[in-house]
């Protein structure tokens, strides 16, 4: 465990475990609101295989800083940039979840390491992806009326957002998941900042992808579950399409947090993955 220090003075929280010498590295990043406690039951049981797993807390989420530069998708791009460089790591798989897979997808187009051989990053794993875009708009009327995002940042988030995760907490797993594994995850949700969560949910609902896919050519795996009512599988499916190197894994009857309530066929072809 440690902290990296990024350009604007922030300190970002992160975990490492497992084998230092010669392994290819694997980092999470979590989604809104979670911290790097979420990928435990990857990083246990993948670092005992061999694996190097890292993840870090986002800037205002977890034992990470606030931010004095906001919570923009080139600023949490960049904070990638700061681990991977800080730990000079090479080879990288990334595995994003929801919110993250934006982070990763900005880090790629941004730091020009989305062609193959061109950065640190050898594949790229989106989970439950928010790309290419959420909002509805004039050329993706598909898309959630803006509104919608407004409301529920105005009269939930900042009105009573522990009452908003314990209402909302069952659709994120399955209804096997025990009451202690979704106390466990609404516990991590409370330990970051609502000024983080009220802007890092305007940077997701605003954020268009569309432009940036097509330049990534790393290889990449797309998880998404059928029954994720966060993040429709219509997303993940439009991702494939713009990507020139990616394919869809599709888990049938798995939600939003299928990491969690899949691990064991999640943990397999996420190691399957790295290794190729």
């Amino acid at each position: 465990m440690g902290f990296i220090h990024t350009d604007d003075g922030v300190r970002l929280f992160y975990r490492d475990w497992g084998n230092r010498e010669g392994a290819r590295p694997i980092v999470f990043v979590s989604s809104w609101s979670l911290t790097s406690d979420a990928w435990a039951y990857q990083m246990v049981p993948l670092s005992e295989q061999g694996c190097r797993c890292i993840a870090f807390d986002r800037r205002g989420h977890g034992k990470s800083d606030d931010s004095p530069s906001g919570y923009g998708f080139d600023r949490l791009a960049d904070d990638i940039a700061a681990l991977l460089d800080g730990l000079d790591l090479q080879d990288v798989t990334l595995v994003g979840h929801s919110m993250a897979t934006g982070e990763i997808v900005r880090y790629l187009t941004r730091h020009g390491a989305g062609r193959v051989g061109s950065g640190r990053v050898k594949g790229v794993v989106m989970v439950g992806t928010i790309t290419p875009l959420m909002a509805r708009t004039d050329d993706n009327p598909d898309g959630v009326d803006p509104a919608l995002f407004e409301a529920f940042r105005t009269e939930q988030l900042l009105r009573d957002f522990p009452k908003w995760l314990g209402d909302n907490i069952d659709p994120f797993v399955t209804a096997e998941t025990s009451a202690e594994t979704k106390g466990w995850i609404t516990a991590m949700a409370l330990q970051s900042s609502l000024l983080a969560l009220l802007e890092c949910n305007r940077a997701i609902t605003a954020a268009d992808f569309r432009a940036e896919l097509p330049a990534i050519a790393v290889p990449t795996l797309v998880v998404h579950g059928d029954r994720d009512v966060t993040t429709p599988l219509s997303l993940a499916e439009r991702t494939v399409a713009l990507m020139p190197n990616a394919a869809l894994s599709l888990y049938e009857g798995a939600p939003h947090g299928l990491f969690i309530t899949h691990r064991e066929r999640f943990n397999a072809e996420l190691l399957a993955f790295a290794r190729s």
